[in-house]
């Protein structure tokens, strides 16, 4: 199959879809790769690594899109990108559709059959592919939380790990996921008080065993989330539901209860978000002030980090790159359930019942398109 991997044009986003080593699995399998010029750099990787790997480097991303069956990347494709599309082609990306209505209907248009890194996944409920960025993201909450959190910056003037004789920061962590897990584990690292939030009992059982106790967990009810809102220094949003819209746990009207210059980081936002008065930020101007709170709403954190983002990314998703580049994604679909559940369009259909119910729409279950 004719591979191509181009250079992301989103706001400060420098990771990359693939490395050289990537490169070379492909070319080994009997691929053909082209890379456009340049796309590796901001992640650490040299042109001449991918000439080496044996692809083909190309300064012009019209020649990759034009010549390739398949198209790996990092990010949802931007509406320069989505012109350059042509009918039944494979793109293997994060996509986040429930959250983008008008890229879903680009995709459709363009009958691209879409296979999404967020919603492969595997029979015990587990999401491989997202779960390595959803650790980085969720390090990255605190780290960029506590920044925020200093005066200089619009925050409280809290550090969060304190001092002798001084209370340390309030950490509040809504979910008990990968992320979350891994934001309690930095914010416990450094030193500060922190509450984490499920509806799943079971889950904060075993969070409360994997802590030794050295946390709080709670049910999550309105009750208790606005209770917590009162006390906190910094909220971080780290509720998933798979493949669809994250459900608002903060309201407008909740930031009325904070205290003036707490900082709420949104892990969420690429799908839509778990706080009411969220929108995208970018590394560039990556927080806003509501209500005298402070919103950090970056919608790709792992890429300020894109060498480590890039190395753990594409660990996860070449296996599954080769199996769709070798077998295509029909043949795929059929004998690994988990890559059936990534494609999210599919020749003009949406396939993944929950972007189909975010914006009204019908879903073609994937049984009936092959």
């Amino acid at each position: 199959m004719h591979i191509g991997c181009v250079k992301e044009i989103k706001t400060h986003e420098y990771r990359v879809g693939l490395t050289p080593g990537c490169v070379r699995a492909y070319v080994a399998a009997g691929h053909d790769v082209r890379i456009e010029k340049g796309s590796g750099l901001d992640a650490g990787f040299e042109d001449a690594e991918y000439t080496a790997a044996g692809a083909r480097v190309v300064s012009d991303r019209k020649e990759i899109f034009d010549a390739s069956e398949m198209i790996v990347k990092v990010k949802e494709p931007q509406p320069e990108e989505c012109k350059l599309f042509h009918e039944g082609q494979l793109l293997f990306t994060y996509l986040h559709l429930a959250a983008d209505e008008e890229l879903t209907r680009e995709l459709l248009r363009h009958k691209i059959k879409g296979v999404a890194y967020e919603t492969i996944e595997t029979s015990d409920g587990q999401l491989p592919l997202l779960r390595p960025m959803s650790q980085i993201a969720g390090r990255m909450s605190i780290q960029e939380g506590a920044r925020f959190l200093e005066r200089p910056q619009g925050g409280r003037g809290v550090l969060l790990g304190g001092v002798p004789s001084v209370e340390k920061g309030r950490v509040l962590i809504l979910g008990g996921g990968v992320v979350g897990t891994n934001a309690a584990k930095m914010a416990l690292g450094i030193g500060a008080q922190v509450t984490l939030m499920d509806v799943n009992l079971d889950r904060l059982e075993s969070i409360d065993d994997m802590f030794s106790g050295q946390l709080t967990t709670l049910f999550s009810s309105r009750e208790s989330v606005e209770q917590a809102l009162e006390e906190s220094d910094l909220v971080v949003g780290a509720v998933l539901v798979h493949g669809a819209k994250a459900p608002h746990l903060v309201t407008r009207a909740d930031l009325k209860r904070m205290k003036k210059g707490a900082v709420m980081v949104d892990v969420a936002v690429d799908q839509g978000g778990c706080f009411e008065t969220t929108h995208p930020t970018t590394h560039d101007e990556p927080v806003f002030v509501v209500d005298g709170v402070v919103h950090y709403c970056v919608a790709n954190m792992p890429g300020g980090v894109s060498r480590t983002s890039t190395l753990a990314l594409t660990a996860a998703t070449r296996p599954i790159g080769l199996a769709l580049a070798s077998l295509g994604v029909e043949e795929a679909a059929r004998r690994l359930p988990a890559i059936a559940k990534g494609v999210n369009v599919y020749d003009g259909q949406i396939t993944y019942k929950a972007v189909a119910e975010s914006f009204g729409m019908e879903c073609t279950p994937l049984a009936k398109l092959f």
